[in-house]
C-alpha cells in the first residue's frame, strides 16, 4: 500500500543562507577576514558584494557630493561611500548627510546622525528600490534619495515606517532632470538643488 506523502514547501534561497549581525560583521573586519580588494556591504545580515561603479555612476557620486559640500551647511558633514550601521545591516550609501564633525566620532554613523542618505543608481536601480529602501525606512532614516541614471531623475523618500513586518516610506516624489530638488533636514528645508547639476 503506498502512502500519499504531501509535497514538501519549496525552500527559499534566502531561508540557506546564514545570517550575520552587526558586531559578528565587525569582528570579520577587525579579524581580517576580508582581503584588502573585497568590497562587501552587509544588508539584512546578508555579505553582498558590491557592485562595479561604471563611469556615469562614479562621475554622478562625485557630483551629488560636490553639490551637497557647496551647500555648507553647518553642524554637518558629506560622508561618502561610507558606512552607516543600523540594527542588522552596513549599507554604504553613496552619500550622506552626517550630523556633527569628522573627529566626533569613533564609529560609524547610526540612522538617528544620517538624516539623509543618497544611492546613486543604474543597473542597480530595481536594489535601490527594494533591499535598500526597506533597510532605511526600518533604520528610520528619514529622507532617502535615488538618483536615477536610468531615467534622468531623483526619487525622493519620506515619512519612514521605521521596525514593521514590511518597512517602506509613505511618500516618494518624482523630480525630473529640469526640476529641482529640495534639500530637507529635520522637516525644514535648509536649501535647494537642481537635479541637472547632479547627473553626469
Amino acid at each position: 500500500m503506498s502512502i500519499a506523502v504531501p509535497p514538501i514547501p519549496p525552500i527559499s534561497p534566502w531561508e540557506s543562507l546564514r545570517r550575520f549581525t552587526v558586531d559578528e560583521y565587525h569582528a570579520m573586519i577587525a579579524g581580517g577576514v576580508f582581503a584588502e580588494d573585497e568590497n562587501f556591504e552587509l544588508l539584512e545580515g546578508l555579505l553582498v558584494r558590491k557592485m562595479t561603479k561604471h563611469p556615469p555612476h562614479w562621475i554622478c557620486t562625485e557630483l551629488v557630493r560636490n553639490a551637497l559640500q557647496s551647500l555648507g551647511l553647518a553642524g554637518f558633514f558629506v560622508h561618502s561611500q561610507n558606512p552607516v550601521t543600523t540594527s542588522d545591516s552596513e549599507p554604504e550609501p553613496d552619500a550622506a548627510l552626517v550630523r556633527g564633525a569628522l573627529r566626533d566620532y569613533r564609529g560609524n554613523p547610526d540612522p538617528d546622525q544620517a538624516p539623509l542618505v543618497i544611492e546613486v543608481a543604474d543597473s542597480s536601480l530595481y536594489k535601490g528600490r527594494t533591499w535598500k529602501k526597506r533597510i532605511y525606512a526600518r533604520a528610520g532614516i528619514a529622507i532617502y534619495w535615488i538618483v536615477n541614471l536610468v531615467d534622468e531623475q531623483v526619487e525622493v523618500y519620506s515619512q519612514p515606517s521605521g521596525p514593521c513586518n514590511e518597512p517602506d516610506y509613505g511618500q516618494c516624489q518624482i523630480i525630473a532632470a529640469d526640476g529641482t530638488l529640495p534639500v530637507v533636514i529635520d522637516g525644514k528645508e535648509v536649501s535647494k538643488l537642481k537635479v541637472k547639476d547632479l547627473l553626469p
